[in-house]
């Protein structure tokens, strides 16, 4: 034990005479506060933005990035990357790389950074790249230099200010400047400053703002998005340039003439001959959702989706009559094409801005170019009519969680107005009605439908295309992965878009469900729909708690007993009553053969004070605890 501790003395010697016989450097990873790298999986020492407005149509960004990577989770916070395009000139890229003592051991010019394209697999056309640093570390921590210039002569995006980068980073100093020396008139949105010590300063033609000292923060599971609750500045010029294209507005109604008049105007044309086979496919049909119905339908079996994104073709739709030619669009030029057929039978339509996939709204008090998708809406006495133009899939008005329950600006040649995608926490339903047939064994068959609506219909409809092997996989292993040695006897499913109904008819069978002796038998009572996952604890809540999405399930099962068995006593009801949802379970004695268990489970979506979340948890691991409830029957 002696000479253990000796050794590591001597260890600890030789480490402390190491680091004083080397030359600190400020850019040490040693000299960092104990209380930036708590929780840090890297510390962003310098994040230095500046923004120079030269004029509408002109701004140059010049960035310098010095971060400190701790481990391998570290390394996407160094950032070293700069997209371009056609519009974009880079007129600097470099790195450099410093050792745990500060000192350089490698220098990256901008011919060493990767060169590729910045697009996936659904883009037919685009000018976007992306030039990224390709660097192995052979040890940590390491520091990272980086430096980054470019020209753009697009002003309607200008770069953002997100200080804190997300979790697990550190921030040593984050700094945005704009420098706007010809007062072009802007205007900014500054979200979540109240809990951060922001330094801030401005003038008539300057903007500068500056964050230090932050800590890293820890994930938290169930909580709203990271913007939402830390600080972030937005910028918007109201005259501006779009890839050429000039821009003036300070307003939504502005902005929708503008994009009305200079981008989607003159873009619907179509050949006598398209217009005429419009009006025959709707022909002798009477209701107007009929007839937008069986153009949106011709659309779907015509298009598929390509994505295109060159130059002002990121914004600007596709002409109509060229998607009719060769079939193909992306969610601008597929969503104008359906607008144009519409026009062609005398119904009115606008094209829509939207956020898709992120559950997020267009910000309807920060006028500026939002959004990432584009969607048709259709007004109709009240009851509008909205259409995902990119599927060739969706049942006819259905948005799915893609693009529901949100604020978009809708376009029209008056100007731009924000409205609401319908929402379906309403109609958020799976029901399941089971019988099942106890084996003397422990074995099970059962009989089931499934039938799904809302989200809960989006979230299933696919599987009509799986082959049976694809199936089998999807309820072996993620429907019901809990129940082991199940097998699959038959399978058939529906799907009946009129309803927007999703409907499962299944047959399978489970060996060794239950575990049977000589005088009992015990067996789980909730098959086919079980809670497992409970929420992690966290002993401080930080964030708030947020329920993503409302839900209700109804199952109800019929079970045969085994022969010579009797139930010997049944739990009692069940019920859990909280604001965030119910719970209810029953089980009843039909006959001495049979029971019948019945279980409603519901949550109600929105954003809870933290305090919540730990009885939020608790209903959840009761219900978790309840579902995994196991009955016993005696032998006769």
């Amino acid at each position: 034990m002696k000479n253990l501790s000796r050794t590591l003395a001597i260890v600890a010697l030789f480490f402390s005479l190491t680091i004083f016989s080397q030359k600190l450097t400020n850019l040490s990873s040693l000299l960092i506060s104990k209380e930036l790298k708590e929780n840090a999986n890297a510390i962003v020492r310098l994040s230095e933005k500046t923004i120079e407005i030269k004029n509408f149509d002109k701004l140059i960004v010049k960035e310098k990035r010095i971060v400190t990577v701790f481990n391998e989770l570290g390394k996407k916070h160094i950032k070293a990357y700069q997209h371009y395009d056609n519009d974009t000139r880079i007129t600097k890229l470099t790195a450099t790389i410093f050792d745990i003592f500060g000192k350089k051991t490698k220098k990256y010019s901008k011919k060493d950074f990767q060169d590729v394209s910045a697009v996936d697999g659904g883009t037919l056309y685009s000018d976007a790249r992306l030039a990224y640093l390709e660097h192995t570390p052979s040890s940590y921590p390491y520091t990272v230099v980086f430096e980054s210039e470019y020209k753009n002569n697009t002003t309607a995006f200008i770069p953002q200010w997100f200080p804190m980068e997300g979790y697990n980073v550190s921030i040593e100093k984050s700094t945005y400047t704009l420098n706007n020396p010809l007062n072009i008139e802007y205007r900014k949105r500054e979200l979540n400053f109240k809990e951060y010590l922001i330094e801030q300063s401005t003038n008539n033609s300057d903007l500068a703002y500056k964050l230090t000292n932050q800590p890293a923060i820890k994930y938290e599971s169930n909580t709203i998005r990271f913007n939402e609750f830390t600080p972030n500045v937005s910028i918007a010029l109201n005259l501006y340039a779009l890839k050429g294209v000039k821009g003036a507005a300070k307003d939504w109604n502005e902005f929708g003439q503008w994009m009305y008049n200079s981008l989607l105007r003159n873009r619907n044309e179509l050949s006598p001959s398209t217009k005429a086979k419009a009006n025959d496919l709707v022909k002798g049909i009477e209701t107007k959702e009929e007839r937008i119905k069986k153009i949106y339908e011709f659309v779907q079996n015509k298009t598929r989706y390509i994505s295109v994104q060159v130059d002002i073709g990121g914004w600007e739709p596709i002409a109509a009559n060229k998607v009719d030619a060769v079939g193909y669009g992306d969610c601008k030029g597929l969503t104008n094409y359906t607008k144009a057929l519409l026009d062609a039978i005398g119904i009115e339509s606008y094209h829509v801005i939207v956020f898709a996939k992120d559950k997020r709204n267009i910000d309807k008090d920060f006028t500026s170019m939002q959004g990432n998708h584009m969607i048709l809406n259709i007004p109709n006495n009240g009851k509008d009519i909205w259409l995902e133009c990119t599927s060739q899939t969706n049942p006819f008005g259905y948005l799915g969680d893609f693009t529901d329950d949100r604020d978009v600006l809708v376009i029209t040649p008056e100007g731009g107005i924000i409205k609401r995608t319908p929402s379906y926490k309403e109609n958020n339903l799976q029901l399941i009605k089971a019988n099942i047939e106890l084996k003397e064994s422990g074995s099970l068959n059962a009989s089931l439908i499934r039938k799904s609506y809302g989200i809960q219909y989006d979230n299933k409809f696919h599987v009509e295309n799986y082959t049976p092997k694809e199936l089998e996989k999807y309820y072996k292993s993620y429907v019901w992965d809990y129940n082991n040695n199940l097998e699959l006897d038959k399978t058939s499913l529906t799907n009946n878009k009129n309803n927007v109904e999703f409907v499962e008819k299944i047959g399978l069978s489970v060996n060794e469900f239950a575990t049977v002796s000589n005088t009992n038998y015990l067996f789980r009572v909730n098959l086919l729909n079980k809670t497992t996952h409970v929420p992690k604890r966290y002993r401080k809540r930080k964030r708030p708690l947020k329920i993503h999405r409302s839900f209700t399930d109804k199952d109800e099962y019929t079970i045969k007993l085994p022969a010579g068995f009797n139930v010997s006593s049944l739990p009692n009801k069940k019920e859990i009553e909280t604001k965030f949802g119910i719970y209810k379970v029953s089980i009843e004695k039909i006959n001495d053969t049979s029971i019948i268990y019945k279980r409603e489970f519901s949550l109600q979506e929105g954003v809870y004070p933290k305090e919540d979340y730990k009885p939020y948890r608790k209903f959840i691991k009761s219900i978790a605890k309840y579902d995994n409830l196991r009955i016993e029957l005696i032998k006769q």
